[in-house]
């Protein structure tokens, strides 16, 4: 059983930071800047070196220095999910046990990519890693990236044989998954919604909390959509949904992170600086996200 404290803490809003660059580097003072708004908006989360923050361009030492500002800035005002995947195991280990002496107080692990392991192939993978560190574990899903599943009852083998494995980011894009997982996990374990467009209705048949890409640009609002589920306004947690529906859809328009951070420099909160292999959104992509922007702007009374 998940200690109720620690469950309490995981449900919610996780804000999936991007990675703020500057000529090349990170730009930690927009990093503590774009963490100074998620905490005064009051998401319950943050995921650094995730999909989001581009982990895969970042070196060693800049991962480190993301997640060491992350910890600092948060300071116990958010629980600090690290990312720490990778399709090697004995890099995930590595990573995790990183993140776990930088003061992150749990870690996310996206499945291998490129690799596709078997299911067996995931246990033994997860197992290896939940050995080496005493870290909450979140999983995480994403077949559309990694191209490999974790099944509901490998979830459920790994929580049964490692107890610190709490929870699992969904982001199949499919809502009987959380059905499935829920069924095969219990009550107790977390679930997320790994896509934004998505939150509300997987909260709707189980769900706990969203990693989010959007909050990064709107931490209120979607901190404001899962909050007026949990204490039981449906009807008003249907609203904000309506009202992001479109917004929420443009920050996908292209590949993640590349619309949100064009919409974060838009605020001055961050630059627009992307890395390589990433490329600024194409002309008419920018003219539909500045369109959905202005709309949103125009109506928002969230």
């Amino acid at each position: 059983m998940i200690d109720p404290e620690l469950r309490r803490r995981l449900c919610g809003v996780f804000t999936a930071l991007v990675t703020p660059f500057r000529d090349g580097t990170v730009d930690v003072p927009a990093l503590e800047k774009l963490i100074a708004a998620q905490l005064a908006a009051g998401v319950a989360g943050l995921v650094p070196v995730g999909t989001t923050g581009e982990a895969a361009t970042l070196s060693d030492e800049e991962a480190e220095e993301v997640i060491r500002v992350t910890v600092k800035a948060a300071s116990g005002r958010a629980f600090v999910m690290a990312g720490a995947g990778s399709n090697a195991t004995r890099l995930a280990i590595a990573k995790a046990k990183r993140a776990q002496a930088l003061g992150a107080d749990g870690i996310l692990l996206v499945t291998p990519y490129y690799n596709k392991p078997s299911q067996d192939g995931l246990f033994d993978h997860f197992s290896a890693i939940a050995e080496a560190v005493d870290l909450p574990i979140m999983l995480y899903s994403v077949p559309g990236r990694t191209g490999v599943e974790i099944a509901p009852a490998t979830a459920a083998r790994l929580a049964q044989a490692h107890p610190h494995i709490v929870g699992i980011k969904e982001a199949g894009g499919k809502a009987e998954r959380i059905t499935e997982l829920r069924q095969a996990l219990g009550a107790d374990f977390v679930i997320h919604s790994g896509d934004d467009g998505l939150t509300l209705p997987f909260l709707a048949v189980g769900a706990d909390g969203v990693t989010s890409v959007a909050s990064n640009l709107l931490p209120a609002e979607v901190a404001a959509l899962c909050r007026a589920w949990a204490e039981g306004r449906p009807a008003e947690a249907r609203r904000i949904h309506e009202a992001l529906f479109d917004l929420v859809g443009h920050l996908f328009i292209e590949s993640n992170p590349v619309p949100v951070k064009t919409a974060l420099a838009r605020t001055g909160l961050i630059g627009p600086e992307l890395r390589a292999p990433l490329a600024p959104l194409r002309p008419e992509n920018r003219k539909a996200l500045e369109a959905s922007l202005q709309s949103f702007e125009a109506r928002a009374n969230i």
